[in-house]
């Protein structure tokens, strides 16, 4: 997408508290992927982990960090994840439905078309 709609959309990728600490409700999946992270308790330690995660899967796309009030994930409701458009009135223009199996990008896609269009 940042590739198709790049020059027109600004993408993020916001990150959020962790959905599976290893002092919390671990996952099976990130034990056996060895995705082994504490949740963060100081800004800088949730940098840190945010910007581990952004190396790791090679993100070409800048990533914002929510504070640990999580002032951003509860507004959005978007834990674990999820992919939001906010229009250029600062509305949303398109929610998904909780990620990972809520991701539809071709709907993110359509929505994205559909903003570019009404302009």
């Amino acid at each position: 997408m940042q590739d198709e709609h790049g020059d027109d959309v600004a993408i993020f990728v916001v990150y959020l508290r962790e959905a599976h600490p290893t002092d919390g409700r671990q996952s099976d999946a990130n034990v056996r992927d060895k995705i082994l992270v504490a949740q963060p308790k100081t800004i800088k330690q949730r940098t840190r982990v945010a910007t581990e995660m952004c190396t790791k899967l090679d993100l070409s796309i800048p990533a914002l960090i929510d504070g640990l009030d999580d002032r951003v994930g509860k507004a959005y409701n978007a834990m674990p994840d999820r992919l939001y458009l906010i229009g250029k009135n600062g509305r949303i223009a398109y929610q998904g439905d909780r990620g990972p199996r809520g991701f539809n990008p071709a709907e993110l896609d359509k929505a994205i078309l559909i903003e570019l269009l009404s302009e």
